[in-house]
């Protein structure tokens, strides 16, 4: 990069590498932090370096986690009965600030993509269906995203599990809260009307 100082210029890449970071804002982050009090700098280097050693996969549930089981696997208060599968860690925690939830979790830890060489043995799946075996599981709910790649793996896993005795379910997807039905895209309203329930 023109004008950069190659020791800044190593920092603006590694930034990039991260998703939803773009060049401008790499850079941006990167001058940021050059001026940063170095105490502050050194906490983001020693947390990132300490976040990859720390962190573990739930034997349980598959989310990320700092002990093993996970405090959500180990929560007396949440029912064993119902199960939300997700695609990642990140989805849990989404579905868990909603506090709408107060069953156990599955990260499938991705989605089924033919396409990208990923297949049903690459994904937390055969974890699920041991999970599944014990009987304590009533309800699967299906909470990947309204993807190919989501969509497909919700069927996949929804075929899987059925036969095991178990209720399965899809999140109902549509409108978002305040969303103006005039502004939606086709697609968005048909799921909408799709998922309607009775009031």
């Amino acid at each position: 990069m023109a004008g950069v100082p190659v020791p800044l210029e190593r920092v603006i890449n590694e930034l990039v590498k991260l998703p939803g970071i773009g060049e401008k804002t790499a850079t941006r982050l990167a001058f940021h932090l050059t001026r940063a009090d170095r105490n502050d700098v050194e906490g983001l280097a020693n947390s990132l370096l300490s976040m990859r050693e720390e962190l573990y996969t739930c034997s349980v549930c598959c989310a990320l986690a700092g002990a093993d089981p996970c405090e959500l696997c180990c929560d007396p208060r949440r029912s064993d009965e119902i199960v939300c599968v997700v695609e990642e860690a990140a989805d849990l925690a989404a579905v868990e600030r909603s506090g709408g939830f107060q069953g156990r979790y599955h990260v499938l830890q991705g989605t089924l993509s033919p396409l990208d060489g990923i297949g049903p043995d690459d994904l937390r799946i055969t974890e699920l269906v041991r999970r599944l075996g014990s009987g304590t599981v009533r309800e699967l709910i299906i909470a990947t995203n309204p993807t190919a790649e989501g969509e497909a793996t919700a069927l996949y896993v929804a075929n899987l599990t059925k036969p095991l005795g178990v209720t399965v379910s899809r999140i109902a997807h549509g409108l978002p809260m305040g969303g103006d039905v005039e502004y939606a895209d086709l697609a968005t309203l048909g799921k909408a009307l799709e998922g309607r329930r009775e009031m």
